[in-house]
């Protein structure tokens, strides 16, 4: 390589140092700029996960103060006190308060708690389907069949984790209503639905022989099912 080649390459390096440390000081505020939001952010995130894990632990202590009452009143009173900060941790709390209700024998103050979270429409729909159900069976003896059929209805044609147990209420009904042949088939239609839980299955079973008729499962009878559940005469 010449002098000059040599000279030419140390200048167009000089102007490569002159053109970064110029841009650096033109655009430089930039990537501080970026940094700074980066760590910011980074900070901003832990502190709203602290601020978060801070509140559910508040909300747990006030809960569990709420639940270590003497009795069934106090502590739904307790928990009617209890400030949830979001709709998902009022729900719970107004159920949990809903439940202590029941244990305290007022059932009226139960299901105005419960059907003030059926109404919520800023609560999670599992929690307003529970309350649905659980207002519906406390008043199993006040409240018509036939509106307590309406909202079971309703309940199983939604689907999700009650739709099961809004048919179980439908065929007790039919029961109660002495329709025997539908409650037969309302139960028959649980024992072969691919997600009935063992519990619900076992009721199933029961109540179908009690009331006369053959289970079938999968189709067949029962008695020709080696490996369906055995029914207790004496349960």
């Amino acid at each position: 390589m010449s002098d000059t080649d040599g000279f030419i390459d140390e200048v167009n390096d000089e102007l490569r140092r002159d053109r970064l440390a110029a841009t650096f000081k033109r655009y430089g505020w930039i990537a501080v700029l970026a940094v700074l939001v980066i760590v910011g952010g980074a900070a901003f995130s832990e502190y709203r996960k602290a601020q978060v894990r801070a509140q559910a632990e508040a909300l747990g202590d006030a809960m569990l103060s709420a639940l270590e009452r003497e009795d069934g009143a106090a502590r739904a009173a307790a928990l009617q006190q209890v400030e949830a900060e979001n709709a998902r941790a009022r729900a719970v709390v107004s159920l949990l308060a809903a439940s202590e209700q029941i244990e305290a024998e007022d059932r009226a103050a139960a299901i105005t708690e419960l059907d003030a979270v059926a109404v919520s429409a800023d609560i999670p729909q599992i929690y307003r389907q529970i309350a649905v159900f659980k207002a519906l069976t406390l008043q199993s003896e006040t409240l018509p069949a036939a509106e307590r059929r309406q909202g079971f209805e309703a309940l199983a044609s939604a689907g999700g984790a009650l739709r099961l147990l809004a048919h179980e209420q439908l065929a007790l009904i039919d029961i109660e209503e002495g329709n025997t042949a539908a409650a037969i088939t309302g139960y028959q239609s649980i024992l072969t639905d691919a997600q009935v839980t063992p519990d619900l299955q076992q009721r199933a079973l029961q109540v179908i022989v009690a009331l006369g008729g053959e289970p079938e499962l999968g189709g067949a009878p029962l008695s020709d099912n080696a490996d369906a559940p055995q029914i207790d005469g004496n349960g």
